[in-house]
């Protein structure tokens, strides 16, 4: 049996692609998402959230991986909309709209991968709705990006101000070296990508939810988290340092494990896509959760387990 519920009938099915109803959905939250469609068809789901500036694209060279083995839900957050009050981009009311998602999908039990900020929307969606998420992967996480006596967020205030000063300036010009840093080494078609993306946002919805996301604290919400969580940080990413995944370890009441990978840059699924696969299927295969077409043997936990399809 599947561990979550079949999809409405407005969901019409084919072999690998439904075309999905929002009507159901509260106008607020459906006008932050866009492009929702579901690939594959394994038991399991597997939703691929965003950070900020990206679109579902960061997940290309991991797409052919899942859908062999996993029903996977993609979306963009919508960052463009010019009928959506710029106040409305906040992790609270972002992570209601994930929330809806789930619930108009009517899927539960999902292996949640956030990136950046969508990781922070798993962990509060978490608390509020724990029925719907089997497994949190936090990729490039942080709940606090300034810096503090105690506490290495990786920003000084006075840094994040300048930021925010430069989205409202020229926010283009802003756009284009955020999106070099994030990538953090020479890769043009990931920055080709991300550049479309990051320059289709609107400047002021750039602005409001720069402005949630470096100056709000939420490390409170850490230590609600019971899910079970896996956090992937890379080892040199000039937006999260390695201290952020340790200390999120540490803090999360969950069963929690962490990953780094040897690489740089804030978006590993495009810069080190093998890397990014390898640590991502050992983190399936170590919860007895992957679903392959064939048999696989591996040693999990210390003792060698047969995968059989299912």
């Amino acid at each position: 049996m599947c561990p979550y519920s079949q999809p409405k009938s407005n969901c019409q099915q084919t072999n690998t692609h439904r075309s999905l109803d929002f009507s159901q959905i509260p106008q607020t939250y459906m006008a932050l998402y866009k492009n929702t469609k579901i690939i594959g068809n394994g038991e399991q789901t597997i939703v691929l959230s965003h950070g900020f500036g990206a679109s579902q694209i960061i997940w290309d060279d991991m797409v052919p991986f899942l859908q062999e083995r996993y029903r996977v839900v993609l979306f963009d957050w919508e960052l463009s909309n010019k009928n959506v009050d710029s106040s409305k981009y906040t992790f609270e009311i972002l992570s209601e709209a994930l929330i809806s998602l789930l619930d108009e999908l009517e899927v539960r039990k999902v292996i949640y991968v956030g990136h950046s900020m969508a990781a922070m929307f798993g962990c509060i969606a978490s608390i509020q709705r724990p029925d719907l998420f089997i497994h949190l992967v936090l990729v490039g996480a942080s709940p606090r990006y300034l810096n503090s006596d105690d506490y290495e967020g990786g920003f000084e205030r006075a840094d994040v101000e300048l930021m925010l000063s430069q989205i409202t300036l020229d926010f283009h010009a802003w756009a284009q070296v955020v999106v070099a840093l994030i990538t953090g080494i020479d890769d043009p078609a990931s920055i080709e990508k991300l550049s479309r993306s990051f320059l289709a946002m609107r400047p002021e919805v750039a602005y409001s939810l720069a402005s949630d996301i470096f100056l709000k604290d939420r490390r409170e919400v850490l230590k609600k988290v019971e899910t079970p969580c896996t956090i992937i940080a890379t080892s040199k990413d000039f937006a999260v340092p390695v201290s952020v995944g340790q200390y999120i370890q540490s803090k999360i009441k969950g069963e929690t494990t962490l990953e780094i990978i040897d690489t740089e840059g804030h978006c590993p699924q495009m810069t080190a896509p093998e890397k990014f696969i390898e640590v991502f299927e050992r983190i399936l295969l170590s919860r007895i959760i992957i679903k392959d077409t064939k048999n696989i043997t591996m040693e999990v936990n210390g003792s060698s387990v047969n995968l059989m399809s299912s």
